[in-house]
């Protein structure tokens, strides 16, 4: 299980989460986020990541034109739609596609397969807010034959991982505000506590697998 860790908005936390195991890093390039950051800042931040550490710019209800004009600017390598973008719109984009799905209850998940060739990523419906909610959907009403393909987001931290790495095992666990000591500024020992906690679990399950 991969991990990415979003509304990344400085070099050191930056650091901090490649060094401790984060797989992706999110920049949110939505000016109404709390977590917002201009291109210049992100790709002054890009520059000093590992070329393995894969980069996800966030976008909201913009044109695919813009988007892989920002995604080829600053050499990500994905971008997140995370408004209401079409099918057709998200089809334009030339760039891998996590597409975010706000789930409450009653969602359609016949809708994932609207988007072709997009990664799903499930997070918790809050109204007209995109992301950043810290609170979680019912886990139990997602289908067991998508878990292990989505990335799952909203109120993931170190108390659940365990419990999610067990029950639902999906592709990626998005983080962000579990992790901050307030809006766009992580928490050193949030972070550690989580990647020491999901490594525990990692290590547990690799010693029953023996």
């Amino acid at each position: 299980m991969k991990v990415k860790v979003c509304g990344i908005t400085n070099v050191p936390d930056a650091m901090l989460c490649e060094t401790l195991g984060a797989d992706m890093l999110g920049f949110i390039f939505y000016a109404k986020s709390k977590r917002f950051v201009e291109f210049s800042a992100a790709e002054e931040i890009i520059g000093k990541l590992r070329p393995e550490t894969r980069k996800v710019g966030v976008f909201v209800n913009e044109t695919a034109g813009y988007v892989n004009k920002a995604a080829k600017r600053l050499c990500l390598s994905a971008v997140q739609l995370h408004g209401d973008e079409s099918p057709e719109e998200a089809s334009k984009i030339t760039f891998p596609v996590i597409k975010s799905f706000r789930i409450k209850t009653g969602f359609d998940f016949s809708l994932l397969n609207s988007f072709k060739n997009a990664t799903p990523l499930l997070d918790s419906f809050a109204g007209s807010q995109f992301g950043g909610t810290g609170t979680s959907f019912d886990w139990h009403i997602i289908p067991d034959d998508i878990k292990g393909s989505i990335i799952l987001a909203g109120g993931i931290s170190a108390a659940n991982i365990g419990c999610i790495y067990k029950s639902i095992k999906p592709y990626a666990v998005d983080l962000s505000s579990s992790l901050e000591s307030e809006p766009g500024k992580k928490d050193r020992n949030k972070v550690q506590e989580f990647f020491d906690v999901l490594n525990y679990n990692r290590t547990k399950q690799s010693l029953e697998v023996e």
